[in-house]
């Protein structure tokens, strides 16, 4: 009778790992949401176009080419986990006016993008990678003033792709958090899963799937290692990410081109979208990308 109750038990441990394991796979493939507009409902001009990742993957993407004289300063927007690049819409216009080319695209496994085994911090900036890639391959783009703004996880993307190149000239980090552990454990205790155990075998085993510690992408790691002016923005009000995180990130800065401004505001959305705009056209102008709004 033990021996039987033993392997009952280990049979039903198994089973729960299977199970634990399979939840894990599931919460790493995002939401898919594809675009229902396009740059035309803002009235700008737009061809769409589609770049190859990692592995002939088919990334979809909409470039929003300066008006006058090219080549112009160009900027790849990255959104955030579930998210897609009309999304992002809301910061093609500015810019646009402000003189600069745009390319919003989708990561794989979001909007229009080919799909893929899992979505991950890490994917998201070798997709970043690919597009800064094709970007630096035009004519129309002026390489020495090649910007990249992204999004929650598409921020902490942009960090990281910015920690391992040297073309870029300056980041926008928009609602970041410090780092996927701490994000894990909130998740975590969020759904009242104890820690360490099973939480602590759940955080090593996405650790394994992605396949990266997440010490090593951690935007609070990752900060230290960027040479190019970083704009950090985050949300008072932000319940998704606290606010405390971009105080992180912040403090491992590297040196005092890190700035961060905090905004009245969520995780999604602020209070004063104009101010927002206002403040990275200040911040990419002061980079050598346009000329600074005038305010009145």
């Amino acid at each position: 009778m033990a021996l039987h109750g033993m392997i009952e038990w280990i049979l039903a441990l198994l089973g729960i790992t299977v199970l634990a394991h399979l939840l894990i796979h599931i919460g790493l493939r995002a939401p898919r949401i594809r675009e229902t507009g396009t740059p035309a409902c803002q009235g700008l001009p737009f061809r769409r176009v589609v770049i190859r990742t990692v592995r002939g993957k088919r990334l979809f993407g909409w470039f929003i080419a300066a008006n006058g004289h090219v080549p112009a300063p160009t900027v790849a927007i990255l959104h955030g986990w579930g998210g897609n690049a009309e999304m992002m819409l809301p910061l093609a216009g500015p810019l646009h006016r402000a003189g600069y080319s745009v390319l919003l695209f989708d990561a794989r496994g979001h909007g229009r993008s080919d799909g893929d085994t899992f979505a991950s911090l890490p994917r998201f900036a070798e997709d970043l990678d690919h597009v800064l890639n094709w970007l630096a391959t035009r004519a129309t783009v002026d390489t020495r003033r090649l910007y990249a703004i992204g999004h929650s996880v598409g921020a902490g993307a942009v960090l990281l792709a910015a920690a391992r190149r040297h073309d870029l000239a300056a980041v926008v980090s928009i609602a970041a958090f410090a780092d996927p552990e701490s994000m894990m454990r909130r998740f975590l205790t969020s759904y009242r899963i104890p820690y360490p155990l099973p939480g602590a075998y759940i955080l090593r085993y996405v650790q394994r799937v992605i396949g990266h510690r997440f010490a090593d992408i951690a935007p609070v790691n990752t900060i230290a290692r960027i040479r190019c002016p970083v704009l950090l923005v985050h949300g008072h009000d932000d319940t998704t990410v606290p606010v405390t995180d971009a105080a992180r990130i912040h403090a491992g800065r590297r040196d005092n081109r890190v700035c961060l401004q905090l905004l009245s505001g969520s995780h999604d959305t602020f209070a004063d979208p104009e101010r927002q705009a206002t403040i990275l056209l200040d911040f990419l102008a002061e980079t050598g990308g346009g000329a600074p709004v005038t305010r009145a």
